[in-house]
């Protein structure tokens, strides 16, 4: 009930259409019902009695009930829709703004796959159901009861067959959708699998191509969807014998009342016009039950997809803004006071261990380690992207935990790893870094990021569109855009993760002289794996299995830290490979 209650708190602006929809279900049941007690009327007083005078006024009785049924249930299908299609919108609206709250530590706790999951194949399933339940869930029980009060005013004896036929029918209907509802949940289960092998694969078709995995990944994804396939299978051969079961019933109620009906009216018990309602009756309630059952089958599957929308919507963000925030970062000064640090807090596995060091505002620290030292994820507890377990990380001379974090990001620029651009031109990827600005503080950033002599050579200049991903450019040029958006910020804080790793030395040294000269006040944060990234630092640090080995200028670090020595040395001495990870 609880998840329910949160997935209608969403309804919003549609709760009014939310509530005429089953009021105008009721209002054009009432008359339908009405119908067949008309028809028989109709057949008693006008037919039998052949008196044309009732043939025509219970002939335009059961016309004007059955236009006003049209009309009122017309209405109840429109608001139906409009209040589930809102639901499903502001379902969608209310998991990505959740989901943009998430810190990374949340978003670790779901697949991308799972959330995409989620904002389709689940809130789809809810918005279905949803309509099922304010329409047909309303319409079907009512119905069936009004036709059973109508059945046993009529003719109480023969309204026993009805309720044999019920009992029996109810019995295995119940059969069928309680043992499908496990399997429909265990569907939406594998559905994340199926995506996550979709995505994967686009998102690496070019690797994909490149090894020629094509076969293998295609045989992946008909794993995946095969068990996708075999559980639905199973699932709907369970409920295909609704059908045949309610055709059975229905035919086998006509049949009885047919055989029985006419012993009654030979008898004088009924007339012909009570036998032919009750036979009308006799359909709307097999109808009700299976509507009903396709209801309960619909809301078995969508509840485990609430269930999981739920989970997001649920999930509390673990770094938020105090209540006093902090509205601005003083200056680029930061200082790690013994911060300790783990993915998985308690597991006793720091990525992290004791770091405590101060860097002066506007410096230029170079950061330089083995796969898995902790590099990406020092930097990121500098904008606050992950909490510290112990210690505090302090920018501009305030912990980091006291900042608005709008405020702290803003303030920390990040060109990370993995550099991503949008759909969009050159220009608008640019504005992302501040949305005002003009075509020459993007042209004057992108200078500096030495990206201005390659975007001139596109026909379109800076409107040139860039494909999703920006796979329409190199690497080096996506690097170099990355980092000129970076710049249009005017950080105090830079932080470039390993985000010329794709240029060649020269241009990479042609930045770092136009950080020097454009941005002399920001802090510079580089990662690289590359000695000749940091000829600019002021000081270089040496992570080592989490923990800092060492932290100086070049020549400090070549006469105390062998682990700088000796990357410096490959590099520029012996094999030129660089390869951090094996030792010379």
């Amino acid at each position: 009930m609880a998840t329910i209650r949160r997935i209608i708190s969403l309804l919003g602006d549609y709760r009014r259409a939310a509530v005429l929809a089953p009021v105008l279900t009721v209002a054009s049941v009432g008359f339908e019902v009405l119908i067949p007690y008309i028809m028989a009327l109709l057949i008693d007083r006008g037919i039998s009695a052949g008196d044309l005078g009732q043939v025509a006024l219970w002939g335009a009785a059961m016309v004007a009930c059955a236009a006003v049924a049209l009309v009122v249930g017309v209405g109840s299908a429109v608001f139906g829709s409009r209040a589930s299609i809102g639901l499903a919108s502001n379902l969608r609206d209310s998991l990505f703004e959740k989901v943009q709250a998430y810190s990374f530590s949340n978003i670790d706790k779901f697949s991308t796959a799972g959330l995409v999951t989620r904002m389709t194949t689940d809130v789809t399933n809810v918005q279905n159901a949803f309509q099922m339940v304010i329409g047909i869930a309303v319409r079907a029980p009512i119905t069936l009861l009004a036709s059973i009060a109508m059945c046993i005013i009529i003719s109480p004896s023969l309204s026993t067959i009805f309720f044999a036929v019920l009992i029996a029918l109810g019995i295995l209907l119940a059969f069928i959708v309680f043992r499908a509802m496990p399997l429909f949940g265990r569907v939406f289960e594998r559905y994340d699998a199926l995506n996550a092998s979709v995505q994967e694969n686009v998102t690496a078709i070019r690797v994909v191509k490149a090894f020629v995995r094509e076969d293998y990944e295609n045989r992946k994804f008909s794993a995946a969807a095969g068990e996708v396939h075999d559980l639905f299978v199973r699932a709907e051969g369970l409920i295909v014998w609704n059908s045949p079961a309610m055709m059975a019933a229905i035919y086998g109620c006509i049949i009885a009342l047919s055989w029985f009906g006419t012993h009654s009216i030979l008898a004088g018990q009924i007339t012909t016009g009570e036998l032919t309602s009750l036979l009308g009756y006799v359909m709307n309630l097999l109808m009700s039950l299976m509507l009903l059952t396709m209801v309960f089958v619909m809301v078995s599957m969508s509840a485990a997809s609430a269930r999981r929308i739920a989970e997001v919507l649920d999930e509390v963000p673990d770094i938020v803004s105090p209540a006093d925030a902090l509205a601005e970062v003083a200056d680029g000064s930061i200082a790690f006071d013994h911060v300790t640090f783990s993915y998985r807090t308690g597991t006793g596995e720091a990525t992290l261990s004791d770091i405590d060091l101060s860097i002066r505002s506007g410096e230029t620290v170079g950061i330089l380690g083995a796969t898995g030292s902790g590099k990406t994820t020092l930097v990121a507890l500098v904008s606050r992207l992950y909490d510290v377990d112990e210690g505090a990380v302090l920018v501009g001379g305030e912990d980091v935990r006291s900042y608005d974090t709008e405020v702290l990001r803003d303030a920390v620029s990040v060109v990370l790893q993995q550099n991503t651009l949008f759909s969009g031109t050159i220009l608008e990827n640019l504005r992302w870094g501040k949305e005002d600005a003009t075509l020459e503080e993007c042209r004057a950033a992108c200078r500096a990021a030495c990206a201005e002599e390659f975007i001139e050579r596109f026909p379109d200049g800076y409107d040139t569109m860039i494909e999703q991903g920006g796979t329409n450019v190199s690497g080096g040029q996506r690097q170099r855009l990355c980092i000129a958006r970076a710049l249009l910020k005017h950080p105090r804080v830079l932080v470039l993760d390993d985000s010329t790793s794709a240029v060649d030395t020269a241009t990479d040294a042609s930045i770092q002289r136009a950080f020097a000269e454009e941005i002399p006040d920001t802090t510079k944060l580089i990662i690289s794996q590359r000695v000749s990234s940091f000829g600019a630092c002021d000081r270089v640090l040496v992570l080592d299995a989490g923990r800092v080995s060492g932290f100086g200028t070049h020549d400090v670090l070549m006469a105390t830290n062998e682990i700088y020595r000796g990357v410096y040395e490959a590099q520029t001495k012996v094999s030129g490979s660089g390869d951090f990870d094996r030792k010379g």
